[in-house]
């Protein structure tokens, strides 16, 4: 991890319904980083913010060592060529074949490898002479993601681009963005509702919610360490008063069956606890506590 591709400190922006308020971000060469949160919680905010594609209201935020805002002029233009970009919607002109696509992009990036382009559109079972329109969601996310992957980049910045896809087909994504990564001085943003993806290759999660980072952990914290205790209503007091969980972290939610409680070291609490049922954490079990679970 010898330098941030990402970088932003105090990230701030104001609509009339919603603001971006202080967000914090970094991603690190060698990087996945999963960006998580509720719709409307501003991940594509915060990641348009980052590509300059509107002025901030307050704060900073560079990628690949050059200030965001400077990216929409025609100084930005080099750093662009080595950041893909993938978007949660097709931002592609209908009419054009999936041959034409890669036409144009030639003529738009001077590291653009036609020749990758083909092997990837035709790995994914793009017919180049399909026009965008043509392709369902999934396919036209893969023509993204080839277009992304098709010009030397050494930043990956990806909308849930995996949204869409069949499980074969995320498992295919999946192996390209781990291959990606590999290769030294690259790294990831991606943001996806599909968690179990970011537990196959993220090393750090970071959740937004209204605007504002509410955790950056790494991955192995939450999935490895964490644990979901499965308690009745009279379990909760005793675990309480325990110390075992500090009052800090102590989170839970009701249920109609029982009460789930967010354990920070679910190997100790089954050694202080083995009577109460404590499962592996997920990402999205982490956020639901987080977000929702009620605090003592």
């Amino acid at each position: 991890m010898s330098g941030s591709l990402i970088e932003a400190r105090g990230l701030t922006k104001h609509y009339d319904a919603f603001s971006l308020e202080g967000v914090d971000l970094t991603v690190n060469e060698g990087e996945v980083v999963g960006f998580i949160g509720q719709n409307g919680a501003g991940k594509s905010t915060t990641i348009k913010a980052l590509l300059g594609l509107f002025p901030v209201d307050g704060g900073t935020s560079s990628v690949l060592g050059v200030p965001s805002d400077e990216l929409s002029r025609a100084s930005g233009a080099a750093v662009k060529e080595r950041v893909g970009v993938v978007f949660d919607a097709i931002s592609l002109p209908e009419h054009l074949k999936v041959a034409d696509v890669g036409h144009i992009y030639e003529r738009t990036y001077a590291t653009w490898d036609a020749h990758r382009f083909g092997r990837l559109t035709a790995g994914f079972g793009l017919d180049a002479k399909k026009t965008v329109k043509s392709l369902s969601r999934g396919m036209g996310m893969k023509l993204s993601l080839a277009c992304a992957l098709a010009h030397d980049a050494r930043l990956l910045i990806l909308d849930e681009a995996t949204a869409g896809l069949d499980p074969m087909a995320r498992d295919e994504v999946l192996d390209l963005l781990r291959d990606f990564v590999a290769e030294p001085g690259r790294a990831i943003l991606m943001s996806s509702h599909i968690t179990s993806d970011l537990e196959r290759i993220a090393d750090r999660i970071v959740c937004i919610d209204a605007g504002r980072i509410v955790f950056d952990l790494p991955k192995d914290v939450i999935t490895d360490e964490m644990g979901v205790a499965r308690c009745r209503v009279a379990d909760l007091e005793k675990i309480a008063d325990s110390g075992v969980v500090p009052d800090a972290e102590l989170r839970y939610l009701r249920h109609d069956y029982g009460i789930d409680v967010l354990v920070p070291d679910r190997f100790a609490f089954a050694e202080s606890f083995p009577e109460i049922p404590v499962d592996r954490m997920t990402i999205d079990d982490y956020m639901t506590l987080t977000l929702k679970g009620g605090v003592r």
